[in-house]
């Protein structure tokens, strides 16, 4: 009986040291959440619009004097198709002029600007980066006699929209006049034009 008490004490004394023996740590797995998807803004680029721009006007001739540089702007309006990630489009421009040509204006000025362009565009969300080209007519003066004649011409531009109705832009443009209302004058034209649009 004693033997069995003692066995019974040293049990009860021993049962705190299984106790505070080392415990096993079991670590959780770490999750990673998933990589959020960057999305670009995007822009419906779509629809009608119109606006306004304002640029310079480089004009050279072959070597008639008819050279010069000045301001020049107007309006413009068109339709657009937004195919995605390809933006067609139609639109009409008017540019006003007083670009004296040659020294003083020896040579003539050139008036007004008018073009119809076709234009194909990237849609980046909320940018649009298109190339254009179409024909082009010019009212000028040359030699003290006014005259007009049609030409071409091609460029690229590109516009930021700002919200969903308005957007800014540049645009750079070549224009070739041959032979300008039979003067014999050959007349190229580099514009660089500021642009802001409404889309309606």
């Amino acid at each position: 009986m004693k033997r069995f008490a003692a066995i019974l004490v040293t049990s009860t004394l021993a049962m705190p040291a299984f106790a505070g023996g080392p415990v096993q740590v079991i670590e959780e797995p770490v999750i990673t959440p998933a990589p959020v998807a960057v999305v670009a803004p995007s822009a419906d680029w779509g629809g009608f619009y119109g606006g306004a721009q304002l640029g310079y006007s480089d004009i050279g001739s072959n070597g008639a004097g008819a050279d010069g540089n000045g301001m020049i702007g107007g309006v413009h309006a068109g339709y657009r198709w937004d195919l995605g990630k390809t933006v067609l489009g139609v639109e009409g421009e008017y540019d006003t002029a007083n670009v004296d040509l040659g020294p003083g204006g020896a040579a003539g000025s050139l008036d007004s600007v008018a073009r119809l362009k076709l234009m194909a565009g990237a849609d980046l969300g909320s940018n649009l980066v298109y190339a254009t080209a179409g024909g082009a007519w010019a009212d000028a003066t040359l030699g003290g006699t006014g005259g007009s004649d049609n030409g071409y011409f091609y460029g690229v531009g590109m516009e930021h929209a700002l919200n969903d109705t308005w957007s800014v832009g540049g645009e750079i443009l070549q224009h070739k006049f041959d032979n300008f209302d039979n003067s014999g004058v050959d007349l190229d034209a580099n514009t660089f034009s500021a642009r802001v649009n409404y889309r309606f």
